[in-house]
């Protein structure tokens, strides 16, 4: 096992109880090349063999409705010979530079590892894969032995790329070569460096393997694509009420190709599900559950040879299989479900709730009992994606549930053991919570971007109060790679301008925090954006959002190191100096003679600490 899945020892203790030696003969009838077949192969790999595993905490049976897409492997060797063949081995360096000498030589690097040939006896090999393959779409993605351990996990960090796999032969190796050759370059990216950087691994020799598989879907005309695909989470990391619980998990889903649920796409929207009360939505008035649920659809379109996005509603109609499982129909004032088919439904009167899958299938259930019997065995929180197959049977469908990747949270992602501390002295506490507390930590805060909730709610010209989220706009762009928080009157991005700054996702994406101040005024607390559709931008750009009720008894709110640390607006925004009465930058270890601002959360005692630390 330690040659051909893993040597790490976290991975090997959990694994023998799984692997035995047919499992292991299988994955080298499939592999090309020699080595290892990289983290997130072995992840998806374990992952199955946990899941099909009979064990009597078990709710369901999840042998029968969970399997693997049909996968090949390109072992780590074959990286290590391509970079020898094309005369590579220099750009090994480049994880010792500077940031400014790895984004300026990133793009030469790029080029020349996509024209890097493979030898002769590889080619074949990739095109005795494609004949076995056939014309299926398939997806070739990265597993490096970074990939998915238990340390870091690089999520995000390499690339991955669909091919639809409808040309000829050799137009078909072309396609796959060059995608092999795309996520090789993807080692030395920006990104995955800094992060090497970050994690203390500039001196791991990264050897990236791929993983080959068919893309899990059905031809719908000329595209294809999944019936659902998402990610999901054995813990919830986003309590947006009260009701919900964390340990039953959380997912993202979304009708078509994955992307859109792993990653944020700008003005589109993935369902959010919390797994202990899946109707329970971040939003609930129809006009917000029309305009933030998903309208495009990303797919492969088999006969343009090409992956595109397309309009929902030129896929979803009454004769799509399964629509009232994924659709509702917008009446205007309400969401209804799709109770009948044949009435000459209007497919852009459709919405995308996915209400119907939630409430009336097996697909709540046999996502919950995977999601926890995988984090028990992990003995952590993981995370997984996956697919749906929806199989048409009399009264409710049958699901098939593919999965595609599964990966252990560190504690710097899920902070299982986040500890509050009590023992910081009162001059060091900022600030502190006790309301919907997120969970995890921030660590090394170096700016605070402040506006007062009490001058704002005096500014009597709402053209100033707009200024001020211009400049919050410009700022965020300026501290772009600093860790920096936003502090401001709840609630952030609200419509209503007296409640709080008119900012938008686009505003404010480089921060790591939004914290709403709610402040008590003729006697009222403003409503903080937990519950609004805000919260879902945040949800889903990893943006910890965390609300102060400085008026509360018991709470801690630091108001002279707000109003009287030193501005450095005009240090960063010169032309806008006029309006640090308004809006303050706190430049932390400036002003605390070297320490930076630590904020622990801890979502299981609902309660939260932001204060100075010396690294």
């Amino acid at each position: 096992m330690k040659s051909l899945v893993s040597d790490q020892l976290a991975f090997i203790r959990i694994a023998r109880d799984f692997f035995n030696i047919y499992d292991l003969k299988e994955i080298k009838n499939r592999r090309i090349g020699k080595g290892k077949i990289g983290g997130k192969a072995a992840g998806m790999m374990l992952a199955y063999k946990i899941v099909c595993k009979p064990d009597a905490e078990d709710e369901i049976d999840l042998a029968q409705y969970v399997t693997i897409p049909e996968t090949y492997f390109v072992a780590s060797d074959v990286f290590y010979n391509f970079k020898t063949r094309n005369g590579l081995e220099y750009t090994v360096s480049q994880k010792y530079r500077s940031r400014e000498e790895i984004e300026r030589d990133y793009p030469k690097i790029r080029a020349a590892y996509l024209a890097g040939q493979f030898p002769d006896s590889t080619l074949q090999q990739f095109r005795n894969l494609l004949a076995e393959i056939g014309t299926a779409p398939i997806i070739v993605r990265s597993s490096s032995l970074l990939e998915d351990n238990f340390g870091s996990a690089f999520a995000g960090k390499y690339d991955s790329y669909f091919l639809p796999n409808q040309g000829t032969p050799e137009e078909n190796l072309e396609a796959l070569t060059r995608a092999i050759r795309q996520v090789y370059a993807s080692v030395l990216s920006p990104d995955a460096l800094f992060y090497r950087n970050i994690q203390g691994l500039e001196d791991y020799d990264e050897r990236m393997a791929i993983l080959i598989q068919k893309v899990q879907g059905q031809r719908h005309g000329n595209y294809y694509f999944p019936y659902v695909a998402g990610v999901g989470f054995s813990r919830n990391p986003f309590i947006w009420n009260k009701k919900l619980r964390r340990e039953d998990g959380f997912l993202r889903i979304v009708l078509g190709l994955g992307t859109r649920a792993v990653d944020r796409i700008a003005r589109d929207y993935s369902r959010m599900v919390g797994l202990s009360h899946p109707l329970l939505r971040p939003v609930t008035t129809a006009a917000d559950i029309a305009k933030y649920s998903q309208r495009f659809v990303d797919v492969l379109d088999l006969k343009a040879n090409d992956v595109t996005s397309v309009p929902a509603h030129e896929i979803i109609s009454e004769d799509f299989p399964g629509i009232q499982y994924l659709a509702s129909l917008n009446e205007g004032d309400f969401i209804k479900p799709i109770f009948a088919l044949g009435r000459g439904l209007d497919p852009r009167q459709m919405v995308l709730t996915f209400d119907n899958l939630l409430k009336n299938t097996d697909f709540v259930p046999l996502m919950k009992t995977i999601l926890k019997k995988l984090e028990r065995h992990y003995n952590r929180p993981v995370d997984v994606e996956f697919t749906v197959e929806l199989i048409p049977k009399y009264p409710r469908p049958e699901l098939k549930i593919y999965l595609l990747q599964c990966r252990p949270l560190s504690n710097r992602e899920w902070a299982a053991d986040v500890s509050v501390p009590n023992n910081i002295p009162i001059d060091e506490q900022v600030f502190s919570s006790t309301h919907l507390v997120p969970h995890g930590i921030v660590e090394r805060v170096k700016y605070i971007i402040y506006v007062d909730p009490i001058d704002y709610s005096q500014i009597a010209s709402n053209s100033v109060r707009m200024e001020l989220a211009r400049i919050i706009s410009k700022l965020n762009k300026k501290l772009e790679g600093e860790n920096f928080i936003l502090m401001g009157p709840g609630r952030w991005g609200s419509s209503n301008i007296d409640l709080g700054v008119r900012v938008t996702y686009a505003d404010i994406y480089n921060a790591r925090m939004l914290i709403e101040i709610a402040t008590s005024k003729n006697g009222a607390t403003p409503e903080v954006s937990y519950g609004t559709h805000f919260f879902q931008d945040l949800v889903e750009s990893n943006i910890l959002p965390l609300a102060l009720f400085p008026d509360s008894a018991g709470s801690v709110f630091n108001r002279p190191f707000f109003e009287q640390s030193p501005n450095a607006l005009p240090r960063f925004l010169p032309e806008y100096a006029t309006f640090a009465k308004h809006i303050r930058v706190i430049d932390v270890p400036d002003v605390t003679q070297g320490k930076f601002l630590r904020v622990v959360m801890n979502s299981e005692k609902n309660k939260g600490l932001g204060y100075l630390h010396q690294y």
